[in-house]
């Protein structure tokens, strides 16, 4: 979930031990900064020094296709590198481009990423997730067609990073993107939606965006989904320390227990057909 400063290497190197040994995949941030720009390499690498039962290694959707003249480009090269230095089982290739459109400078060309997403998806085990906005039925389509194995749908409810780039952007005094992000402030499908409508097409899915805590996880299972991810709360633990790290991801599982027992579900798989109930917006959403 992050990486490329000085600080993200003890965050990288708690969260990674702390989810080695309670057995909780972990996928680090944007790799750019490192196999581009050579920026910081060890803030990733620390997480190869671990026994992480699944890692993802992790670039942008934007850096795979030319955004200016002579700018470097992520190609089949870059992923190995990218998933080598921390012996990564999957690529995370991210879609961010709301952030970018806020981002002063951002990366906003977009022609041809579908295309160069299965390119890499013949190579690599590619997943493709989102960073706040959640994933369309039709988009994810798209991907499977192109031969991506798993989806992460990162819908709303979670961060914000339209609303991150727009006090960015305020600071830079950059007027016309401080007014997109605030304008485009709630963008996005709301995580359970999308994890409804990307289930049926029969490839994993990892529900996030809101994700804080084991009753949130165990809704998500229940609604189809394959796994759950969480970032807020246990990157602010892992900015702490190890100990503080540890102890938040045994209390998601706990609560991911208690949800269980209170179901009736010894197994995952039973708890994804326990019986549940949509309200609020996602109800509303469902019946447009």
């Amino acid at each position: 979930m992050t990486g490329g400063f000085p600080d993200a290497s003890k965050i990288n190197e708690n969260l990674a031990r702390a989810a080695s040994e309670v057995g909780i995949a972990m996928g680090v941030g944007s790799e750019r900064a490192a196999i581009l720009k050579g920026q910081y390499p060890e803030s990733y690498a620390c997480v190869a020094r671990f026994p992480v039962p699944l890692k993802f290694a992790n670039i942008g959707a934007p850096q795979v296709i030319p955004q200016h003249p002579g700018e470097a480009v992520v190609g089949e090269r870059e992923v190995r590198a990218a998933m080598d230095l921390i012996h990564a089982d999957v690529l995370a290739i991210h879609l961010n481009f709301l952030q970018e459109m806020v981002q002063p400078g951002g990366d906003r060309k977009a022609r041809g990423v579908l295309d160069r997403i299965g390119a890499l998806a013949d190579q690599f085990p590619v997943l493709v997730k989102e960073t706040g906005a959640g994933i369309s039925r039709t988009v994810a389509e798209q991907l499977r067609d192109r031969k991506v194995r798993a989806f992460d749908v990162s819908g709303t409810g979670g961060t914000s990073f339209a609303a991150v780039e727009h006090y960015r952007a305020v600071e830079q005094g950059a007027e016309r993107e401080a007014r997109v992000g605030k304008t485009f402030w709630d963008w996005g499908i709301p995580s359970p939606v999308s994890v409804l409508e990307l289930v049926p097409l029969g490839l994993p899915v990892i529900a996030s965006g809101g994700v804080r805590s084991g009753l949130v996880i165990a809704r998500a299972i229940a609604l189809g989904a394959s796994a759950a991810g969480t970032a807020g709360g246990i990157l602010r633990a892992a900015a702490t320390g190890y100990v503080e790290t540890r102890r938040e991801l045994e209390h998601l599982v706990h609560e991911l227990k208690v949800a269980m027992f209170l179901t009736g579900s010894r197994t995952l798989a039973e708890l994804r057909h326990a019986p549940y109930v949509v309200t609020g917006e996602s109800r509303q959403w469902l019946r447009a």
